[in-house]
């Protein structure tokens, strides 16, 4: 009886609890294609509601639904939520955004970047799939007086993961006391993707008649969010010559969870046209194209690697090859249009030693399915 007793009374704290949550909205979401959708971040503005606390649920489920809060013009405030709902084929399902009672249980920040002084300067980027950095002005400087350990470049570079939780902190870390860690493999991936003054996977230029032009490292940065579903951040460089043209240049990235590919939206000023790259290291590799997508699959020490770079029909003018005897220089560029002073793309890898993708065919079918997504987003409504 005592056990009874003490059932009913969790029950009914439970629904005590329940009743202080309010509903705020609900969310309608279609998905207009014959395919099943998930890991596409969903963004609802939260910037008018006075809450503390959230939760998110599916209409008529308990189910706990993972979100992230971000605080987007850095007023102390959140104002958008994020979470990723899973939309069968062809369906529509309804979510309720409410108030709760308590702060979301603690979850691992999987989608984390950050600023990397104690190695030079640079910024890195990760999520459960795959893992970037990029480089500042410190080790530019650094090659420009002859100081050795600098890198000059804006490519992207690739740290090739194959685990699903956080490296970047560890790996930096075992390199404090174990110079070039990170250039082994302990079990977890490593770094053996040569970027050079190359593009690596997917930095951008600017073609002039047959040459192209680049800008050198960020100046600056600023970290918008990390946590469960997504990191962001800001990348601004200083302004570049293109052949007589001056190219103003800021990026700001983003990476959610589950995907393979890092979202650019690159404000610009300059230029109506911009080509972003992918490094052909030995020019050994296959290069493939279509409508909206670029791809570069390769042999990688024991292993193969694949590259992409993916544009909404709105962006996407055309694709070539550039080959040339100069180190590092050669690279596969799709072209893009910049629109109001702004392109979107993204771009990423596929490691084959990460089991994530095993042929060539994988990787690509993967960027078809991402290409059509984006040119089909998901329909939002709030009701």
């Amino acid at each position: 009886m005592k056990k009874v007793a003490l059932f009913f009374l969790a029950l009914s704290l439970f629904i005590n609890c329940d009743k202080k949550a309010q509903v705020l909205s609900t969310i309608e979401i279609k998905n207009p294609l014959n395919i099943d959708r998930e890991f596409e971040t969903v963004e609802i503005d939260i910037s008018n509601f006075e809450v503390k606390h959230y939760k998110i649920s599916e209409e008529n489920s308990e189910e706990k639904i993972i979100f992230q809060l971000v605080d987007t013009n850095f007023d102390g405030k959140n104002d958008v939520l994020l979470f990723q709902p899973k939309i069968e084929a062809n369906s529509t399902k309804k979510y309720l955004l409410l108030s709760s009672h308590q702060k979301q249980d603690a979850v691992v920040e999987t989608c984390y970047s950050r600023f990397v002084p104690e190695r030079t300067d640079d910024y890195a980027w990760e999520n459960n799939r795959v893992a970037f950095r990029t480089f500042g002005p410190v080790a530019q400087k650094m090659i420009e007086d002859g100081v050795k350990g600098g890198t000059l470049t804006s490519g992207m570079d690739a740290w090739l993961k194959r685990v699903d939780y956080p490296i970047i902190n560890k790996w930096y870390k075992k390199a404090e006391t174990e110079k070039g860690a990170y250039h082994k493999d302990h079990g977890e991936g490593l770094d053996n993707f040569h970027v050079g003054v190359s593009r690596g996977v997917g930095g951008i230029a600017v073609k002039v008649d047959t040459s192209y032009y680049f800008s050198k490292n960020f100046t600056s940065y600023k970290t918008i969010t990390t946590g469960p579903i997504r990191t962001s951040f800001v990348l601004t460089y200083a302004n570049w010559d293109a052949n007589g043209k001056e190219i103003t240049e800021t990026k700001h990235i983003s990476l959610d969870y589950g995907q393979n590919l890092s979202r650019y939206e690159v404000a610009l000023k300059g230029t109506d046209t911009i080509s972003v790259g992918l490094t052909l290291h030995k020019k050994d590799g296959k290069t493939s194209a279509n409508n909206n997508w670029i791809s570069y699959w390769e042999p990688l020490d024991d292993s193969e690697l694949g590259q992409g770079v993916v544009a909404s029909d709105a962006y996407f003018i055309n694709s070539e090859v550039y080959l040339t005897s100069k180190k590092d220089e050669s690279n596969f560029f799709t072209n893009l249009k910049v629109i109001g002073q702004k392109v979107i793309y993204y771009a990423g890898f596929g490691w084959k030693k990460s089991n994530q993708f095993k042929t060539q065919t994988d990787w690509e079918s993967y960027l078809e399915g991402f290409a059509k997504k984006i040119n089909n987003p998901l329909i939002i409504k709030i009701l």
